[in-house]
């Protein structure tokens, strides 16, 4: 059972969400992105796959905030998404010291910064809007330990795609998993860039 292995926190959240039953693909998927290794997640909508990216975010973070860089990225596909998941996360942070800070191109990149600057520990954000953070130094990513991206499929255009592999050229040690519905052969190509022998798991 998955949950049974999720932080004490996690699982009072949960309780209190009355989520009490892993769906299969959580009881697959949760405890190979706890043990590190890059993932690629394909299951259709409704199998837990925005769930799933919350839980292994605060077990990886340990429900507790640390320093001033962010040590998780969410990356969503536009702004609308970004709110929304900026909104659920926030459900299951309220009663810890987790900071969660959300990012979209009409948010100006010198408030970002700033805001940044106070002290984060998970970033939400859209491609276009991080990576320019990036082409500025707006986001230190030496702490950073877990890269997700919400609905993958959005990669296969070409500015998400290109934006993505400017930001993961920067980065140096982490732990990325790709939540989408299908493999798309251009997301497999990420394969010989920044998912180094990751596992597959297909619902």
């Amino acid at each position: 059972m998955p949950f049974k292995k999720l932080h004490a926190d996690i699982q009072e959240k949960l309780e209190h969400q009355e989520i009490t039953t892993p769906t299969p693909f959580q009881r697959r998927s949760i405890p190979i992105i706890k043990s590190g290794a890059n993932v690629f997640c394909t299951a259709p909508k409704g199998s837990g796959k925005t769930t799933t990216l919350i839980l292994t975010t605060l077990q990886k973070l340990k429900c507790e905030a640390v320093g001033n860089a962010p040590r998780a990225v969410v990356l969503v596909e536009n702004k609308e998404r970004a709110l929304e998941l900026y909104d659920v996360f926030l459900n299951y942070t309220k009663h810890n010291s987790l900071r969660v800070y959300v990012g979209y191109e009409q948010l100006h990149v010198d408030v970002q910064k700033s805001e940044i600057f106070m002290g984060i520990d998970i970033f939400i954000s859209t491609p276009k809007s991080m990576n320019k953070l990036f082409l500025l130094n707006g986001v230190n990513t030496s702490q950073l330990q877990l890269f997700s991206v919400d609905d993958a499929e959005f990669l296969v255009q070409k500015l998400a795609y290109t934006a993505l592999m400017s930001i993961t050229q920067s980065i140096k040690k982490c732990q990325f998993v790709l939540y989408s519905e299908k493999m798309h052969p251009k997301l497999k190509r990420f394969e010989s860039y920044f998912m180094e022998h990751s596992k597959i798991i297909n619902i």
